[in-house]
């Protein structure tokens, strides 16, 4: 959680420090020929600050809020899981010359020296090597699943915000589309003008909702494709765990 809170925290500041810049943009003074040619350079990012002020800054903030939480907890979990991964061939290959010798507190010291899922469920199946094969399998099976919890702890979050995201936007459009009826009923008329404002609101917010769905999504992908590798590397381990240990009783435990 520290992890997280100092994440959201960076993301806090960056969020705080692209705003600040927005919220000043209608006070600042006209600038020189040579200033405004070198803004062209960031025409983009300039347009995304305009399209931001005017998509209502009340909405627009929520949707950046959703956005920036979720990138959070899509960063910590892309930590996580890069932590989690070791190079399961070279871990099987010690634990397997441990056995070989008869030393299964070599084969343990070998798995708490390793970070990851993996190295956590050969070790628990190494603390039960004297109790069967069986014994062995289901402590390897349980804790497995305890370990794939662990990889998959506050994906919930992100596909939270990747739904809350686009909702955000569909609200503003609503809430855009009965501000530009209000103008109508007040003004009696219906011209462009008095409707451009409130389905402006309407569809930039939808828009910057989609978006921010879409990146997160992406992320998201990304984060289950990691936790699928790792977990099949936990599943072929487990095997050739349990094939070492089978060896090691027919050797040592006849």
């Amino acid at each position: 959680m520290k992890k997280l809170f100092a994440i959201l925290a960076v993301m806090g500041v960056l969020t705080l420090g692209s705003v600040q810049p927005i919220m000043a943009q209608d006070e600042a003074p006209a600038q020189t020929e040579q200033t405004a040619v070198v803004e062209e350079g960031g025409g983009l990012h300039k347009e995304l600050k305009t399209k931001f002020i005017e998509g209502d800054a009340s909405f627009m903030s929520l949707v950046a809020i959703a956005l920036v939480l979720g990138l959070a907890f899509c960063i910590e979990r892309i930590i996580y899981l890069s932590l989690a991964e070791v190079n399961t061939k070279k871990l099987m290959a010690n634990i397997e010359a441990a056995l070989e010798k008869g030393d299964v507190e070599a084969a343990k010291t070998v798995c708490r020296n390793t970070r990851g899922p993996v190295a956590s469920i050969c070790y628990q199946g190494l603390m039960r090597i004297d109790e069967g094969v069986d014994v062995v399998e289901r402590s390897v099976v349980s804790y497995g699943g305890v370990q794939a919890g662990y990889l998959e702890k506050g994906c919930s979050w992100i596909t939270l915000f990747i739904a809350m995201a686009p909702s955000l936007g569909f609200l503003g459009t609503v809430i855009g589309m009965v501000m530009a009826f209000d103008k109508i009923q007040q003004a009696g008329d219906i011209s462009p003008t008095v409707v451009a404002g409130g389905m402006k609101v309407a569809l930039i917010t939808t828009i910057f909702g989609l978006v921010v769905a879409l990146i997160l999504q992406v992320f998201y992908n990304y984060i289950l494709s990691k936790i699928e590798a790792i977990t099949s590397q936990m599943e072929d381990s487990s095997i050739t765990l349990l094939d070492m240990i089978m060896k090691y009783n027919l050797k040592y435990k006849k």
